[in-house]
């Protein structure tokens, strides 16, 4: 059955990356363009990673649990997709102020402020659904339906930025979980990632966050 390890993986990298983004917004001086376009292109690259993880859910988990579940599954999967509509709502409202604030470096409150919004909200779900959800993933839910998910998700990112993607979730990642997840990758894929990934995101960090080992949220 499903191994849902990485998931918890997934995760951590959402928690750690939404977490940072309200201050990274706020401590951008108005008019500064330039390190508006930087923290603009992380959070626009996050918050595409958070729309095609929980579009792979959607399409792919909701319905095997709502098929096979039974009232362990209606009791929880029905709140998980309406919080999925409260998540959308809230990456919208952020996602309508980023552009104008990215290019002009202005309204940087209302975007923090937006950011914070779809952060609680996000809070709140992935603590329900690995209270509640993963538990029925992994009884009710194959390692090769576990795997489309992972494939649905990570073929909506461009391929540019997969590398990236994978070294965001490698920073926090159980060696295991990595391993495990890399053994169902392309051979290429599992030769260079465990070497390229982590060089990208320390760069992407230190770009980013000012350091290449950004606060961890599993410490």
């Amino acid at each position: 059955m499903a191994d849902v390890r990485d998931m918890y993986m997934a995760h951590t990298m959402i928690r750690r990356e939404f977490g940072l983004l309200p201050q990274l917004v706020r401590d951008v001086e108005p008019y500064d363009t330039k390190r508006s376009e930087v923290v603009g292109s992380h959070a626009q690259l996050v918050c595409d990673m958070l729309h095609f993880h929980h579009e792979g859910e959607d399409v792919i988990l909701w319905p095997l649990l709502h098929e096979r579940g039974g009232e362990e599954a209606e009791a929880i999967v029905p709140v998980m997709e309406e919080q999925h509509h409260a998540i959308e709502a809230a990456h919208g409202a952020a996602m309508r102020l980023l552009p104008e604030w990215r290019s002009t470096a202005r309204g940087g409150h209302e975007l923090a402020d937006a950011f914070d919004r779809l952060l609680a909200v996000l809070l709140e779900h992935m603590t329900m659904e690995e209270e509640r959800i993963l538990p029925l993933a992994e009884k009710y839910v194959t390692a090769t339906e576990w795997q489309e998910l992972g494939k649905h998700s990570m073929s909506e990112v461009p391929k540019k930025a997969l590398p990236l993607a994978f070294g965001m979730a490698m920073y926090e990642g159980d060696p295991e979980v990595i391993k495990a997840v890399l053994a169902e990758a392309p051979g290429p894929a599992r030769l260079v990632l465990p070497l390229l990934a982590p060089r990208l995101y320390a760069r992407h960090a230190k770009r980013v966050h000012g350091t290449a080992t950004p606060p961890r949220v599993t410490r």
